[in-house]
């Protein structure tokens, strides 16, 4: 990764954070239109199509840029020192442009407005706290496979994902661009704008609170005497 220029990476957030986007939402409202009222049978289906697409996106663009597609990720790697502050604002900036082409891309798609204004409340403690355990958990799976089992991260993150979907309380956005994102898509998959702020500053809390949990618990230590 280090031999590729930075236009090319951004190009790799902006591109893989638009399929990532167009996963989610286009999932979402197929599944919604096919399961004839059945939410939990539309989850499902919003679920598999993120966790495939996600091992998809990290194999070919990991060797690119890294395949952060997720501001969280990024101010992890920031944090730990492995990527540069100015890289780390122009990927934001390629992550947050990505996810909105890529729900335009999935409007598109499914003949719905390109941008609109997402009605579902999704606000609250046991939400917050949804994003929270999303977002550490995202972060650890990355930062634990990182350090002995690199090869097996898109994987992880793929099962790690379509486990949140079922297992968090918020359905695991676990990243500040998707949820930026979702909030002009107003169908299964929406947020709406006035509740995203606090989805991101929990996500932020939880990739913080991960990378130094895991600075910790992976740091190299000596044998008790």
């Amino acid at each position: 990764m280090e031999t590729v220029d930075l236009p090319r990476r951004l190009a790799a957030e902006c591109l893989g954070t638009a399929f990532l986007l167009a996963g989610v939402v286009g999932s979402g409202i197929m599944g919604e239109t096919l399961a004839g009222g059945n939410v939990a049978i539309a989850l499902l289906g919003n679920t598999v199509a993120t966790g495939a697409i996600l091992v998809v996106l990290i194999l070919v663009f990991g060797p690119v840029s890294g395949a952060h597609f997720n501001p969280a990720v990024t101010l992890s790697f920031f944090l730990r020192r492995a990527i540069a502050p100015r890289d780390a604002l122009m990927y934001l900036g390629a992550q947050v442009v990505g996810g909105m082409l890529g729900v335009i891309a999935a409007h598109v798609m499914f003949d719905a407005p390109l941008l609109a204004a997402s009605v579902n409340a999704r606000t609250g403690l046991p939400q917050w706290t949804g994003e929270f355990v999303a977002t550490f958990g995202l972060v650890a799976t990355i930062l634990g496979c990182l350090r002995t089992r690199p090869e097996a991260v898109p994987f992880a993150v793929g099962l790690y994902i379509t486990a949140g979907y079922w297992f968090t309380s918020s359905t695991s956005f676990a990243n500040p661009a998707v949820t930026v994102a979702r909030a002009f898509t107003d169908s299964f998959s929406g947020i709406r704008p006035m509740d995203a702020p606090g989805f991101i500053v929990a996500q932020l809390i939880g990739a913080t609170a991960a990378t130094m949990v895991f600075a910790w618990l992976l740091a190299p230590g000596r044998a008790d005497d």
